[in-house]
């Protein structure tokens, strides 16, 4: 029997029916067309076969969200077909249909994987309902893995981008603009200026803010590994896959999946994932199946990726695929205005998950701050404010490694402590060695006020 496909249709809509794929396997037509008339109108894709060898057939050339299965069936039935499903890795809900059954009968089909159980005859709410409850339990199967996923690399949550310079405000624009829209974003931008910060942003504003947000650091998994992180594989698909697992784009169904670092998948995946976004289909590694997805594409990179086209290191149509919308963040050096307050955001989110109390920037600490290039971004800085916070002083001349220091002096050199206290005192006390204790020069090539070199140097004499 060949599938039909039936578009959605406005009941499916006002009801919110998931845009799943079934298939009915039972050899009484009654019941098939029953379920088939039932099921049609509400969704993406009815399949329906007389025996679980039929039913094979169609798990095997196309995606299945859910089967509906007759317990007695010619030939093999259903219960001994769940089990072969379950261990080669079928992951859809399967709900078991009989006219006959106990309650071992129950219990058995549980125990080999059934999502639910229902006798014959039934009406057609009982199986709405039943549907609708695998549909739940599976799309709480994937919040979790997501939430799981995201526990250890999402930031606090608080303001989504920190700061009042024209280079911010207008990336918050960029941001209103393009959220409510569903093209493939292209983050560009030096390590640290927050891509991740921002495609959560744009994700929270979209429409798919109600979905799942799937980061994946593509240069955190090995080239072996990639495709099948990212599209799953089939059991027995390589050597290890002794079960079949779905990839990152199933798990980011109807929300948005995050690919930072691009430009270090390989050529070959390249090819791949461009195929995936043009047809909003994939196809896990080993199997034959087409598995349709929903989902939106956000990518970030540290590199120009048109010089790393020019080099061949990345697919030109891809990269054009990928830059419908083109966002470069900025360098944190390129909006040193907004260094004040983002220091006091850090300080203000860091404190309390340390346990310690806020520190007071001075005006000269600040202005230390202000001259400084921030190599590694607005990372660098809150990474310099947790490190300040944890040693109880703002630790600003660190970031000014000095060319006079002697060499026995360099962190490490000697065995001495280089926790970051000591490496300013040695700074500290280099420079002026340098130039002969003259306190007004020396605060001159740190940084800092005369008034404030003294206090230091008092605190260090009285300890």
């Amino acid at each position: 029997m060949e599938p039909t496909f039936f578009p959605s249709s406005p009941e499916k809509q006002l009801e919110g029916w998931p845009d799943w794929s079934i298939l009915i396997v039972d050899d009484e037509q009654g019941m098939l067309n029953f379920l088939v008339k039932t099921l049609a109108p509400r969704c993406q894709l009815v399949m329906s076969a007389a025996s679980a060898e039929d039913g094979a057939q169609w798990l095997r050339t196309h995606h299945v969200d859910l089967v509906i299965l007759d317990i007695s069936l010619p030939g093999k039935n259903g219960v001994s077909w769940l089990k072969e499903l379950r261990e080669q890795g079928f992951s859809g809900e399967v709900i078991l249909i009989t006219a006959f059954a106990d309650l071992d009968t129950a219990i058995e089909a549980l125990r080999a994987g059934a999502s639910d159980f229902i006798l014959k005859p039934f009406r057609v709410p009982q199986i709405l309902n039943a549907i609708k409850h695998c549909y739940e339990r599976s799309r709480l199967r994937r919040e979790n893995f997501v939430l799981r996923r995201a526990v250890t690399s999402a930031p606090g949550r608080g303001p989504a981008l920190v700061g009042a310079s024209p280079a911010i405000q207008h990336l918050r624009e960029s941001i209103s603009r393009v959220a409510s829209v569903n093209s493939t974003v292209l983050l560009q931008g030096e390590s640290g200026t927050g891509k991740e910060l921002v495609a959560r942003e744009l994700h929270a504003q979209s429409a798919r803010a109600i979905g799942p947000f799937v980061p994946v650091n593509c240069a955190a998994v090995s080239p072996e590994l990639i495709e099948s992180e990212l599209f799953g594989h089939a059991k027995g698909a390589f050597t290890g896959a002794t079960r079949a697992r779905d990839g990152l784009f199933h798990y980011a169904q109807g929300g948005t999946l995050f690919l930072d670092e691009i430009a270090e998948l390989p050529l070959p995946i390249q090819a791949t994932l461009l195929r995936a976004i043009e047809d909003l289909k994939i196809r896990p590694v080993g199997s034959e199946q087409l598995m349709p997805v929903n989902l939106r594409i956000m990518a970030a990179t540290n590199r120009h990726l048109a010089d790393e086209v020019a080099a061949g290191r990345f697919r030109k149509d891809l990269y054009f695929r990928l830059k419908v919308v083109d966002l470069s963040l900025p360098p944190l050096r390129e909006h040193k205005e907004d260094i004040a307050e983002l220091a006091a955001h850090f300080m203000t989110q860091l404190a309390p998950s340390l346990g310690v109390e806020p520190l007071q920037i001075s005006p000269e600490e600040m202005h230390f701050l202000e001259q400084y290039d921030w190599p590694g971004n607005v990372r660098e800085l809150r990474n310099l404010i947790e490190r300040s916070l944890i040693l109880g002083v703002l630790n600003v001349s660190a970031l000014y490694p000095s060319t006079t220091t002697p060499r026995s002096s360099q962190p490490g050199a000697s065995g001495q402590p280089t926790d970051l206290h000591t490496l300013e005192k040695q700074h500290i006390l280099s420079i002026l060695e340098s130039v002969h204790g003259d306190k007004t020069r020396a605060a001159q090539l740190l940084g800092v006020s005369r008034r404030t070199l003294e206090r230091r140097v008092a605190e260090w004499a009285g300890a």
